[in-house]
């Protein structure tokens, strides 16, 4: 296999999304190879920035410039070493236009991107919209306030319900017992048939009974990633 680009993750929002994304991208990695994959040299060059103050995003409003301090430090550590990269949180994706106005070198894939392609590509034209509450208020500070352009979206009954379910994610680890029946129960009281898994933290909860597809925005990304690293541009940049 010739030379391939360097791809990155921004994590830390919440503790298990930056792994989460990368188990995905090696999944996906050695699905698009096949059966000529060779294990460990063909798999795609990493660079991981995880900042735990990334996750005062759960109150985005509050704690902008927090969060946008970290940001930057983040994005000066890994983009000179990447061509391509993802911020492995989907509230902190709205920082997306920001972080473009920055001019750097490595190319931010963000989360609506990618979802905007999977909408066009698949024909959806209504989904639930399961998030943070900064997503879920549809408002200022959500990444995914420009989807109702593109979809009917419905969004949950019992939005507190659904971020303290995340903070629960986040504060006592996705194997914990209480977690997958209260994310049934908010799955089932929605109509949409096809449910946007619009906040890290659910997926890793995600391996529940429901008759709804469930979209993980991650895989999209994680997709869009390896596709990134498979290609010529920029191969070998290690910074």
């Amino acid at each position: 296999m010739g030379p391939r680009a360097t791809i990155g993750i921004i994590a830390g929002s919440g503790p298990e999304a930056g792994i989460d994304l990368w188990a995905k991208i090696l999944k996906r990695n050695q699905a698009a190879i096949g059966p000529g994959f060779r294990g460990d040299l063909d798999a795609p060059r990493v660079v991981v920035v995880s900042e735990p103050e990334l996750g005062l995003s759960m109150d985005l409003a509050t704690n902008d410039a927090a969060v946008w301090d970290a940001m930057c430090r983040s994005l000066a550590a890994l983009a000179p070493q990447v061509d391509a990269y993802a911020i492995a949180c989907n509230t902190l994706n709205w920082y997306a236009p920001r972080i473009a106005e920055l001019g750097l070198s490595a190319d931010l894939v963000s989360f609506q991107s990618v979802l905007a392609d999977w909408i066009a590509r698949t024909g959806t034209t209504r989904l639930a919209l399961l998030g943070a509450g900064p997503v879920t208020e549809m408002g200022e500070w959500s990444a995914y306030r420009g989807l109702p352009d593109l979809v009917e979206v419905e969004l949950p009954a019992d939005k507190s319900a659904l971020h303290h379910l995340i903070e629960d994610v986040k504060r006592l680890g996705s194997s914990d017992a209480s977690l997958r029946p209260r994310f049934a129960e908010l799955v089932a009281g929605l109509d949409a048939q096809v449910v946007l898994l619009a906040c890290t933290e659910l997926p890793l909860i995600g391996d529940i009974e429901t008759d709804k597809t469930l979209v993980d925005v991650t895989e999209l990304v994680a997709e869009a990633l390896v596709a990134r690293s498979l290609s010529a541009q920029g191969a070998g940049h290690v910074g």
